[in-house]
Parts: structure tokens; C-alpha cells; sequence
């Protein structure tokens, strides 16, 4: 029979496996749902590779940096995750926009965007500290 503190060790444990199993399967049910086709066909995650792929010819080395710069912030476990998801909204408003190439204003109108909106108070921090003026992007911001 289990009694003392082998009995309160394996309680703990169990808590813990339990614990560590649900917010794992939690990440993969949200990437699993990601997966899912929606009425077009494709899914979420079909449709960031398109936009990517169709304006990667697009990307200039400094928007490519800023990216990269943006992007620090985020922890390294998420990164390109963020990547892609910001690259893939960028992508997309090119290819609405029938833009000739990526600009600076077309990058950050598509960080903005691709951005939760919980994490702005983050995002606007990282625009400051680049000197990046938010006024043209205030409509953004109070929207989402």
C-alpha cells in the first residue's frame, strides 16, 4: 500500500504528465485546425504558402532584414511560425494591392495585421524602437 510521500510524489507526477500532455496536445490541436481545408479547398496554412510563393520574388534584402528584425522579439521556438504567418499576410496584400515589389509601408501594414491583437502592445514597442512612425497605421491598430 502507498502511503506518505511516495503516495504525494506520484500524485505530482501524475498532475504534472497531465498538465504537460494538454498544453501539447493543445498546440497541435490548434495546428491540426490550421490544417483543416475550408470551403475553397485549401486550408489556412495552403493559402500562407501560396502568398509566399507567389511574391517571393518580390522580397528585397532590406525587407528581408526588417522582417528578421521584427520578428526578434518572439521567442525562437516561435519565430518561424511568426515568420511565415506575417510573410504570408504581407504576401497576400501584394498580390491584392498588384504591388511591383515589397515596401517598407506594405511590411509593416502586413506585420500589423498578421499580429494578434494581445500582442500589440509588443508590436507597437518593436516599431518605436525602430523609429517607425504609427500615425498612418493608427486605423490598423484601433480595428483590431
Amino acid at each position: 500500500m502507498l502511503t506518505g510521500w511516495f503516495l504525494w510524489f506520484i500524485l505530482v507526477w501524475v498532475v504534472f504528465l497531465l498538465v504537460m500532455m494538454s498544453i501539447g496536445g493543445f498546440f497541435m490541436f490548434r495546428k491540426f485546425l490550421k490544417r483543416l481545408p475550408k470551403e475553397d479547398g485549401k486550408s489556412e496554412l495552403d493559402w500562407q504558402e501560396y502568398y509566399i510563393e507567389q511574391t517571393r520574388h518580390l522580397w528585397g534584402d532590406e525587407e528581408k532584414a526588417l522582417l528578421e528584425e521584427l520578428v526578434r522579439p518572439v521567442p525562437e521556438l516561435f519565430r518561424d511560425v511568426a515568420r511565415q504567418k506575417i510573410a504570408g499576410k504581407i504576401g497576400e496584400l501584394a498580390l491584392k494591392e498588384q504591388a511591383p515589389r515589397i515596401t517598407r509601408d506594405l511590411l509593416i501594414r502586413g506585420y500589423i495585421i498578421a499580429t494578434p491583437k494581445r500582442d500589440h502592445k509588443f508590436l507597437i514597442r518593436t516599431l518605436q524602437a525602430k523609429n517607425i512612425d504609427l500615425a498612418p497605421y493608427q486605423h490598423l491598430l484601433e480595428s483590431r
